[in-house]
This record gives C-alpha cells, sequence and structure tokens, in this order.
C-alpha cells in the first residue's frame, strides 16, 4: 500500500547492497583474471553470482519504492536523468569500437612504405542478406515498443502495452537467433575471433552489441511480467520509460553499425 509523503524526496534506508555489489564486483575481476591464467573460472562465477543477484534483489527494492509511493515525480526526474547518463556512458563505449573500426580501416598500423598506401584486407559480408534481415526484424521491435508505450501513456491500454511488449521480446528473440546463425556461419568460412583488425574489430562491436540486445530483451521481459501484474500507470513508469530508452539507442547503434561495418566495408573502403 501507497503511504503518504510530506516532502518530494526519497529518504534511503541503509542498504547492503552497494558493498554486496563491490564485493561481488571485486571477485568477478580478480577471478577474470585466473581464468584468463588457466587457473579456475570458479571465482569468476561466484562474483558473477553475487554481481547477478544484487542486480535482482536491488532492483526489486526498488520496484517496491515504486508502489509504495516513494517515488514522487522529483524522484522520478533523478532515475530519469541518471538513466540518461548511462546511455550516454554506453554511447562512449559504442564510440571507441567504431573509431577503432575506422583507424584501421582508413590508417591501418605498419601499412605505409615511404609514400605507398596499402590498402588494408577487407573481408565484407553482404549487408542486403542477413545483416538486413536483421535490421528489419530490430527496426520492428524498436515499433512495438513505441506502440506499448503509446498505449500506455495516451490511452490506459492495458491489452495493448502487453501486446507491443510481447511482439518487442519475440522480435528481440528471433534478432539473437539470427545473429548466432550468422556468427557460426562466418567461423565456418574462416572468419577468427582474434588476430587481425578487421576481425576483431567487427566481431568486438556486433558482438557487444548482441550483448545489449539480450540485456535488453530481458529488460522488456520485465516490464512485461510486471505489466502482467498490474504494475506501470499513465503517471507512473520510469521502468518500462527506461527499458524503452534503452531498447531504441539498441536500434540505433545497429543502424550505425549496419551502414559502417557491413555496407561500407562491402564497399571496398
Amino acid at each position: 500500500m501507497a503511504h503518504e509523503k510530506n516532502h518530494d524526496y526519497h529518504i534511503l534506508s541503509p542498504s547492503i547492497w552497494p558493498l554486496f555489489g563491490a564485493v561481488g564486483g571485486f571477485v568477478m575481476l580478480f577471478g577474470a583474471v585466473l581464468w584468463m591464467h588457466d587457473i579456475t573460472p570458479f571465482m569468476f562465477l561466484i562474483g558473477l553470482a553475487m554481481v547477478l543477484y544484487t542486480m535482482y534483489a536491488w532492483w526489486a527494492e526498488v520496484v517496491v519504492e515504486g508502489r509504495t509511493g516513494d517515488h514522487t515525480p522529483v524522484v522520478r526526474i533523478g532515475l530519469r536523468y541518471g538513466f540518461m547518463l548511462f546511455i550516454m556512458s554506453e554511447v562512449m563505449f559504442f564510440f571507441a569500437w567504431f573509431w577503432s573500426f575506422f583507424k584501421h580501416a582508413i590508417y591501418p598500423m605498419n601499412e605505409y612504405f615511404g609514400t605507398e598506401y596499402v590498402k588494408p584486407e577487407i573481408f565484407p559480408v553482404d549487408p542486403f542478406h542477413l545483416p538486413l534481415i536483421n535490421t528489419v526484424v530490430l527496426l520492428l521491435s524498436g515499433c512495438a515498443v513505441t506502440w506499448a508505450h503509446h498505449a500506455l501513456v495516451h490511452d490506459n491500454d492495458r491489452k495493448g502495452l502487453v501486446q507491443g511488449l510481447a511482439i518487442s521480446i519475440v522480435l528481440g528473440v528471433a534478432f539473437t537467433g539470427l545473429q548466432a546463425y550468422e556468427y557460426a556461419h562466418l567461423l565456418h568460412s574462416g572468419w577468427e575471433f582474434g588476430g587481425d583488425e578487421f576481425y576483431s574489430n567487427f566481431f568486438m562491436a556486433t558482438g557487444f552489441h548482441g550483448f545489449h540486445v539480450i540485456i535488453g530483451t530481458i529488460f522488456l521481459a520485465v516490464c512485461l511480467i510486471r505489466a502482467l501484474k498490474g504494475d506501470f500507470t499513465q503517471e507512473q513508469h520510469v521502468g518500462f520509460e527506461a527499458a524503452a530508452w534503452y531498447w531504441h539507442f539498441v536500434d540505433v547503434v545497429w543502424l550505425f553499425l549496419f551502414f559502417a561495418v557491413y555496407i561500407w566495408g562491402t564497399a571496398g573502403l
């Protein structure tokens, strides 16, 4: 039940999750170093489990806070600004991969001999087959999220909210499956995960994007479960709004990847 507040701010109670999450992150990083040295993966898995449990428990508390009236208009503004900053950090993360791709494509290292420029070796993928299908799938998923958001905010249509979220999740899963199929085909054709600048940039950029698609799909799935339980109103739906923003960010990044890595790369640079 919601409780009355005589101010617009949320005074947080003491919580174990910041400390628990920090310890889990340290254990995961330390375990990753051990794993990279072929010692053991168990410490990494323990740390990963701690981080995942922290995420689940902490965000569950945030959901309860929203249900009990702690998310006032002022608090919701702060949550939106915080998520905007998170997306900006994600933009810079992908900016690094685009920088690396264009740098090695236009000015490859150790390829200048006097005044002669040697074109870097590029292994293009036909962008107008599976990559184009994946582009359409992801954009349609973004349209479904927009439909769900419009249904909630403008029409208070719970059915449209649930249907839009369900369609977007199905299309997100389809995108992941198609990308896995593409990777399997490329690796079968002789591609490698490392050892070459083009291979490394391609798999790091598209692979991290695929990882973000999986995260976004889980994000939307949580919103679908909450919507089925009666959460989200026309005025208060910050969790769903954050998921929609994140999904549109994933769409935009893929468009840049499609035109830069697939189409521009296929043109021979």
